[in-house]
């Protein structure tokens, strides 16, 4: 290279320096700007919401870190983040509890305080809705997605699957990126096992189990099975007791699945799945370190290359697969997700 093109190709590298980054699709100075909704204070069943959120502060100090002095003063639950993403940041941040919102901000160096849901929305390329307790953290998608503003909704989806469908319907039609799934399904051990199947040859028996109710963490049992054989659920026949469920689930594929979600008064919390194929058999606890990064890797993934990683209609079907097995032993008989689906 002559001394004249290098000194013309310098100039005008130092030239593209000098100039402010522009927001594209790919986001912000620091990568995709990001709000999250619902994510400072949680109430379950009903119960008065109380500072802390689980899932709220792990995503908030993935993407943004923390201030350990100011963390100290947080009277609630604050996940601290062991493995951070560095292509995406929180830039706004919404709860219904504005002073615990702005509280979480101070300390995740979050530089702005949304006062409602849909200004949460505004100025940003995804938002986050996280697990509140409610199971209605669904309803916060309709104003983005109708706005064409890419959303991940926390697990679950939806506690029915008419709530789900109506979030699954928006979607489609706006054809703005939607996606909801449990954690469990993309932890490397998982993953993993779904790499090996082949060497289990045809796999028709499988099981998972977790702790406490059946829809709402049922379904990071059940999305272990989703992550390793997708979908295809047809029935589910619960045979267990209230606060005790026993639901074996049948697949199209040739597959039966029980699965396992019990109270705490009856069951420690946990998780663990066994595959027994023809040729071998598999069976885990999955680790569950840094769960919450890898989820949220995919779905930056999903908003920047488009790539949907799990089919809307696929995380629909597994909260009708739930719900199917909540009425199966309501009915004492076996139902179908076809029957769930229509309502």
């Amino acid at each position: 290279m002559n001394r004249r093109s290098f000194l013309a190709q310098t100039s005008a590298a130092a030239a593209v320096a000098s100039l402010p980054r522009a927001v594209t699709a790919a986001g912000s100075p620091g990568g995709l700007r990001i709000g999250l909704i619902s994510a400072a204070t949680y109430g379950r069943d009903g119960n008065p919401r109380t500072l802390g959120s689980n899932h709220g502060t792990a995503f908030a100090t993935t993407f943004n870190g923390w201030d350990e002095e100011k963390a100290k003063a947080w009277k609630g639950v604050f996940v601290r983040a062991k493995r951070r993403l560095e292509d995406a940041r929180v830039v706004t941040v919404w709860d219904p509890n504005l002073a615990a919102a702005k509280q979480l901000a101070d300390i995740c160096n979050i530089p702005r305080v949304a006062e409602t849901p849909e200004a949460a929305c505004e100025g940003v390329d995804a938002v986050l809705l996280i697990d509140d307790g409610s199971g209605a953290q669904w309803k916060y998608a309709l104003h983005p997605l109708k706005k064409g503003v890419p959303v991940f909704c926390d697990k679950p989806l939806a506690m029915t699957a008419r709530e789900a469908q109506t979030v699954a319907k928006v979607a489609r039609e706006t054809k703005t990126k939607f996606m909801s799934a449990s954690s469990l399904r993309f932890v490397p051990d998982i993953l993993k096992l779904k790499e090996e199947l082949p060497q289990l040859g045809p796999v028709h028996f499988a099981s998972a189990s977790c702790g406490n109710e059946l829809v709402y963490y049922g379904i990071h049992a059940l999305s272990m099975i989703y992550g390793v054989f997708g979908g295809g659920a047809v029935s589910a026949l619960n045979v267990g007791r209230p606060g005790r469920n026993l639901v074996r689930y049948r697949f199209k594929n040739d597959l039966d699945v029980m699965l396992t979600v019990a109270d705490r008064e009856w069951m420690r919390a946990g998780y663990i799945i066994t595959l027994q194929g023809t040729k071998a058999w598999r069976s885990l606890q999955p680790n569950l370190d840094n769960l919450y990064s890898y989820l949220l890797e995919q779905f930056l993934l999903y908003v920047k290359t488009g790539r949907e990683v799990v089919p809307i209609e696929e995380e629909v079907e597994l909260i009708a697969a739930l719900e199917a097995g909540k009425r199966s032993l309501q009915l004492g008989r076996e139902v179908t997700i076809a029957e769930v689906m229509k309502g």
